[in-house]
């Protein structure tokens, strides 16, 4: 089966390649190798084999559309693919960008990476494919509207019905139905547009270049939605984004009708069904998989065994028979027999081709009549002669007079079979490939005799570069085979000839070790096949078309194996690995990555310049993926008649994955109030490099590349902050608001645990705290009294945004927050400044409504609910159609100091540059020493 945890969605990439030879369609990629070299137990020796057979036995195919990470219902997916052997996808609109993240200091763009890398470890577990939309997660969205607007309506449903016309399954599902009991528009969207491609993607006048590409229209026999854990009342909904409620009316967008109730149950999916394979029931599997999604929770826990049902509602059937009150299976009154595929035909047609299936279909019931798990190797033979049988009925579809249509459909079909065979006769004959880079060690140790063992080596190659390239072969099974090596190959292109047949005989290995290949010079480096301009550009630029809809692009280095058995020739590949050791997980296998020579990056990217600002510093960091000793020089091209010190400075690496920091004095000629960019440019062996990457993700997730232009975005600000000011910043989730605070003269000491225990505050004019940090730090609850008496004899607090957790009357008055607490989600939407004479609004900077132009994403997070009339509330701000909120900034005089709730989006507004958002903080860190609060 060979279904792994964190690889590539192999088995979905592979569903286009059997268009008709002339066919130009769109792919959603190319055969591909595992991304991960280690399969998950599930996918291993006799679960895999009998999870195989499950799908040779069935044609069933399903769709799962959501909008983002997460959304999913995994149980499902997992009973549908590895308990009944249906092959299943997901596609999500997006990638999560506009999420939390308690694992990393990665946001925006860098998030939508981590969380692509999670999803596709998660969507291992449940055994399904995964794909990608082009939408970027913009924040928060509080309703269908706003989601439309940003995106593009006709644009949601293009790439669904493309994706929908590229996988073509029988039946589509999703997590969500277009209502407001969705939670909030991203997912309404993704509801929405479930139901409409039911018409749109069988309609050819419906995005026509799609059909003038090679793609066919398809008719998606069944849509489905999962029954809403909706709040309903005599109130009406619930709608947990705006926090309203709204009359009960759940709309059809497949035929524009409309439910006044909660969606009826059709079909109870029993997730709670026990595998005595896999020993374990589909929701814990699910389970599993949700915990490797740690980005935005930290993890959750396993689930207990017991019968557990989802409910789904129908929206839509082209089946005979008009729908019962309840179903069994989404795939009631649908053909789904292998002779199934026959019925593409004109009637008159079918006979001679379903005689023909129905034979394939006689070969895997023998295979599974014989199946046994103690040796499942026994029923390699019946699987390699259902291999010959599905590659005879390919060939003779290519040379058969039949309807275009029906020879497309039924191709597409026939190669999904060809794939399962592939995979599971491989895994019936317990064969396996390793390709790593570097030298090998010898076996043993610990873990006893064995192989080679490959040694740590370096995670990059770079164009030009030699690698060694090292195969592992193993035949744990209990027949002999024929095996050739293939490859490597860098993006599909040979670089080394296949080696001649050898015999591998059962439970045998070797180890080949191939020449060291040579890194083409035009190789592409390794990283996101997407990008934008800026964040409030809401699709992504497509580079590589031909990528449109994977999570990421393929690897570059490939090896693989051909194998021959009782007459049939089929291939196993792999992806050439590196190996890192971490402590806490030992030694693990990365895909090998294209990286240049010299990657350069500056941080942070974005920020401001007071005006009168004699000088500013800009880091920048130089990081060598160079295989030995690497000098070079590194200058900054600056704004007319500004000047840096040094003018240009060397740098000087000894090894690959050294890196260099350079500190430039900038000075600039004069500071407007405008943009400037500055650019540092590295040389290095004749050629200049001016970008560079970071690396995303956290240990224990498999990390990925994120390439931006080595610039500094800076605007010049008028803004004065409160001289000498001392500040100690307690992390919570994880911002960069420290960072930023450089711009303002502002350097702060960072608090552990035990100082916020013993330590003492006194001496700190104010205490910052980060984003939600009463759910990251348990010290805060233990010691808040500790801060309210630095408050009380004279210190500034500053509570930036947080959630649920700070609900327990922290501040020195009461407050509350309404659940997590309200958002404030369009960034450009109108404020009111209700007490322009607020001191805290006037000094040192006079704060006006132009300091809330040009926001990222949104308002804010965490809003409080109600507040003690002690506190001041000086500007209102909230969404269209919603109540006003003045809870995003209130504060107290406190004994001799100042307490501060900051709900502001700053951990995104003073790390992306916005000017207004810098003035707003230089005033409340500057609070304490206000003349005018009193």
């Amino acid at each position: 089966m060979r279904r792994n945890a964190l690889l590539h969605s192999a088995l979905s990439l592979l569903l286009t390649t059997t268009l008709t030879a002339q066919s130009t369609a769109p792919m959603v990629g190319t055969p591909q190798p595992p991304s991960s070299a280690m399969p998950l137990a599930y996918d291993r020796g006799a679960a895999a084999v009998a999870q195989g057979l499950k799908q040779l036995s069935t044609r069933a195919s399903l769709l799962t559309i959501n909008a983002h990470p997460d959304d999913e219902d995994g149980a499902t997916m997992a009973y549908m693919a590895r308990g009944k052997g249906v092959d299943a996808s997901l596609f999500v609109l997006t990638r999560g960008e506009g999420g939390q993240n308690v694992m990393s200091a990665d946001y925006w763009d860098q998030l939508g990476i981590v969380r692509t890398q999670e999803l596709l470890a998660s969507t291992g577990y449940e055994g399904i494919h995964l794909y990608f939309g082009r939408f970027a997660d913009y924040g928060f969205s509080k309703t269908l509207e706003e989601a439309h607007k940003q995106w593009g309506q006709s644009e949601i449903l293009r790439d669904t019905v493309r994706m929908v016309r590229i996988l073509r399954p029988m039946v589509v599902t999703s997590s969500w139905i277009g209502n407001v009991s969705d939670g909030h528009g991203h997912h309404q969207a993704s509801g929405e547009v479930s139901q409409e491609v039911f018409n749109a993607a069988a309609d050819p006048k419906m995005f026509p270049e799609q059909i003038k590409e090679g793609l066919l229209p398809w008719k998606v026999q069944k849509v489905y939605g999962r029954v809403p854990f909706a709040r309903v009342s005599e109130k009406g909904i619930y709608d947990y984004a705006t926090t309203k409620w709204e009359p009960v009316s759940f709309h059809n967008y497949t035929n524009n009708t409309d439910i006044k109730a909660l969606p009826s149950t059709t079909v109870q999916v029993p997730v709670g069904n026990y595998d005595y394979l896999l020993a374990n029931n589909y929701s814990a599997i699910a389970r599993e998989g949700l915990a490797v999604q740690k980005s935005q929770t930290g993890g959750v826990g396993p689930t207990l065994p017991a019968p557990q049902n989802s409910p789904y509602h129908l929206w839509a059937t082209r089946t005979a028979a008009t729908a019962p009150e309840k179903e069994g299976d989404f795939f009631d009154g649908i053909d789904t027999t292998v002779p199934g595929i026959a019925t593409y035909l004109p009637a008159a047609q079918q006979a001679p081709w379903k005689a023909k299936l129905q034979q394939l279909a006689d070969t895997v019931a023998d295979a599974q009549s014989h199946f046994d798990a103690g040796n499942p190797g026994l029923i390699a033979p019946q699987l390699a002669k259902g291999l010959k049988q599905t590659e005879a009925l390919l060939a003779e579809l290519n040379t058969a007079r039949l309807p275009a249509e029906a020879a497309y459909n039924m191709k597409h079909e026939l190669g999904v079979k060809q794939q399962q065979f592939q995979s599971t006769l491989a895994s019936a004959l317990g064969l396996s490939l390793t390709a790593y880079t570097g030298s090998s060690q010898s076996g043993g140790g610990r873990g006893g005799p064995g192989g080679a063992r490959p040694a740590e080596n370096s995670q990059t190659a770079i164009p030009g570069q030699k690698v060694g390239v090292n195969l592992q072969v193993a035949n744990m099974g209990s027949q002999d085979v024929m095996v050739s090596v293939n490859g490597p190959t860098f993006s599909g292109k040979p670089v080394t000839l296949s080696s001649p047949p050898r015999k591998l005989g059962a439970n045998s290995a070797f180890s080949a070790e191939v020449a060291d290949v040579v890194v083409p010079d035009d190789q592409s480096y390794t990283g996101p096949y997407f990008s934008r301009k800026n964040l409030e550009q809401s699709i992504y630029d497509i580079h590589n078309p031909a990528a449109l809809g994977m999570p990421i692009e393929p690897y570059p280095l490939t090896a693989g194996l051909s194998v021959d058995y009782q007459g049939v020739t089929f291939p196993i590949t792999a992806t050439v690995q590196s190996q890192h050791r971490y402590l806490g997980y030992g030694t693990v296998y990365e895909p090998l990555l294209i990286a240049p020579a010299i990657s350069v990056t500056v941080s942070p990217t974005a920020g401001i310049v007071p005006v009168g600002a004699a000088s500013f510093t800009l880091n920048v960091n130089v990081h060598s993926n160079v295989k030995g000793p690497a000098k070079g020089e590194l200058a900054l091209n600056l704004p007319t008649g500004w000047t840096s010190s040094p003018a240009r400075a060397s740098f000087s690496t000894m090894r690959d994955g050294d890196e260099q920091g350079i500190t430039f004095q900038v000075t600039p000629k004069s500071v407007e109030t405008k943009p400037y960019t500055l650019t540092a440019v590295a040389t290095y062996n004749g050629k200049q490099y001016s970008n560079g990457y970071m690396m995303t993700g956290y240990v224990g997730l498999r990390p990925y590349p994120s390439y931006r232009d080595a610039a500094y975005r800076t605007t010049g600000v008028d803004v004065k902050v409160a001289p000498g000011l001392k500040v100690a910043y307690i992390t919570g989730t994880g911002d960069e608001v420290p960072q930023s605070l450089s711009d303002l003269g502002i350097h702060p000491t960072f608090l552990s645990a035990q100082e916020i225990a013993k330590a003492d505050l006194s001496v700190y004019d104010v205490i910052l705290l980060g984003i939600r940090t009463y759910a990251a730090r348990p010290e805060l609850r233990t010691f808040n009294n500790r801060l309210l008496q630095y408050v009380e004899n004279g210190g500034t607090l500053i509570a930036q945004y947080q959630n649920g957790e700070f609900d327990h009357n922290f501040g020195p008055y009461p407050m509350h927050i309404e659940g997590n607490g309200e958002t404030v989600a369009e960034e450009d939407n109108s404020v009111q400044i209700v007490d322009p004479k607020d001191p805290i609004l006037n000094w040192p900077n006079k704060i006006t409504l132009a300091d809330f132009d040009n926001w990222v994403e949104e308002r804010g997070h965490g809003f409080l609910a109600t507040w003690d009339s002690k506190y001041a509330a000086p500007v209102e701000m909230h969404d269209k159609g919603e109540d006003p909120q003045r809870g995003g900034l209130i504060y107290a005089r406190y004994g001799k100091g100042v307490y501060v709730y900051l709900a502001y989006a700053f951990f995104r507004e003073l790390p992306d540059g916005v000017p207004g958002s810098f003035r707003i903080m230089a005033n409340v860190l500057s609070s304490g020493k206000n003349p005018n609060l009193k």
